[in-house]
Order: structure tokens, then sequence, then C-alpha cells
């Protein structure tokens, strides 16, 4: 089955369920009632790739379009699929005219600032500021990346590394004075604001905060289920572990790796 073949067959299904002999859930939906849904699918999704499991890829991206085509569907009075697709092609081509046309950047940084000027000037009319265009839904630490990125592309950054750390450190005396005070509310606010900071450094050395964490909440619970698992085998119950014979278990478990 061919590209063409496999999508007429998932939007001949689509019509289906939504056709008077339906689906009466499916029929029920609307664009904004599929949004949970198309976030739960996406997220899902990039759980499937960071899994590196190629059949839970192929799996979840078919949920991701299968989203997608419904929701497109309640647009077909008003655009059609073609007209999308050939939209986002010429967008692309517009923002890589050192793809399709003759032009040169020197550094990614001069590629970048381009692509800003682009996004701009494809804005007219509409707000300038670099930071509309980022989604107010975004998880947090992701926000705080695409934050950073579209300040820093502005101009509107540290200019050495060595700036950002002695900010760090400002910024981690100012949540421990809070904290010694016992205020919780400024304690909070300093916290977001290291964490802000820490964002911006991540993204300074190509780290982005979001997938780092994720990576690291990862492996903290595949460490808990081994650690689990050994208790398991040796006849222990892990929940009547005090702290010291789980740092040997996460020692032993952390050495084997």
């Amino acid at each position: 089955m061919n590209q063409g073949q496999g999508m007429n067959k998932l939007l001949t299904v689509i019509n289906k369920l939504l056709g008077p002999e339906g689906c009466p859930w499916d029929r029920e939906q609307n664009p904004d009632s599929l949004c949970d849904y198309l976030i739960e699918e996406v997220y899902e999704l990039v759980g499937a790739i960071r899994s590196k499991n190629t059949q839970e890829i192929m799996e979840e991206m078919g949920d991701v379009f299968f989203l997608l085509f419904f929701m497109a569907h309640f647009y077909k009075n008003d655009f059609s699929l073609e007209e999308v697709w050939g939209k986002s092609a010429a967008k692309m081509i517009s923002r890589h005219p050192h793809v399709f046309e003759d032009e040169h950047f020197e550094t990614r940084e001069e590629l970048l600032h381009n692509w800003e000027k682009v996004k701009k000037s494809e804005k007219q009319g509409k707000n300038q500021s670099p930071f509309f265009s980022i989604p107010k839904n975004l998880p947090p630490l992701l926000m705080a990346y695409r934050i950073s990125s579209k300040a820093a592309r502005s101009g509107f950054t540290w200019s050495r590394d060595e700036e950002v750390e002695k900010k760090l450190a400002e910024e981690w005396q100012e949540f421990m004075h809070a904290r010694t005070k016992g205020d919780n509310d400024e304690a909070e606010k300093e916290f977001g604001d290291y964490l802000f900071t820490l964002v911006e450094f991540g993204r300074r050395n190509k780290i982005k905060a979001n997938t780092a964490l994720s990576k690291a909440n990862s492996k903290f619970l595949g460490r808990i289920g081994k650690m689990e698992a050994l208790a398991l085998e040796r006849g222990l119950d892990i929940s009547e572990l005090d702290m010291q014979q789980m740092d040997t278990l996460w020692d032993e478990v952390k050495s084997a790796e």
C-alpha cells in the first residue's frame, strides 16, 4: 500500500465513523473536544520515539495522524488538506532560502536570525513580538526553553556562559535566603527564577531541559523498577526497607549499569 492509498483508507474510515450510520461518540466530537486527545497522543508518540520501539512509534504516529485528519474533517468547508500541505510547503521553502534559493549563511546564528526575520515578515499586520508565536499551553520547562531561545535570537541574553553561571549562583543564594526566612511564596518565586536561568544555561550548551529531565525521570523509574525486582528476588518488601537499605540497593543497581 502506497502513501496515497493508506491516507485514502484512513479518510474513508473517518467518513464512515462520522456518517449517518457511524459511531455516536465520534459524531458528537468537535475540534475543541479533540484537543486534549491530540495532546495526549502526541505525548504518547514522544514516549514511543524515546523508547526507540519502532512498532510503538508507528502505532502512536498513526493515532496522531488519525486525530489530525479527524479534526480536518470539521473544517472541510473552510479549507482542504491539499491547501494545508501546500501552505506548509510554501512556508518551509520561504524559510529555507539557503536550500531552495541562492542565499548563503556563514553561521548557524545568521541562519536562525533570518528564520526569525522571515517569520516576522509573514505576520505583517499581526503582533510582531518574537514571543507571540510561543504556544501558551506548553509545559513550563519547554516554554522556558522557547522563551530563552527567542530572547537569544533577539540579542537579549548574556554574552558569555560565565555571566550565566554567576547569575545562577545569585539566584540560588536568593532562593536559600527566602527559604531561611521561611517565606514559602518568596522561595517559590526565587526557585522559579533559578530554574528559568538553569534552562537558559542548558540551552547555551545545546541541552534542552525538558528532554534532559524526561531522560532523568526515565532513568530514575528504571532504577526503581530494578531495585524492586532485586528486593523481590531476595524475599524483601521494598516498602518496608529503611533509607540505608534502599541506598544499598540503589548503588547495586547503579553499579550494574
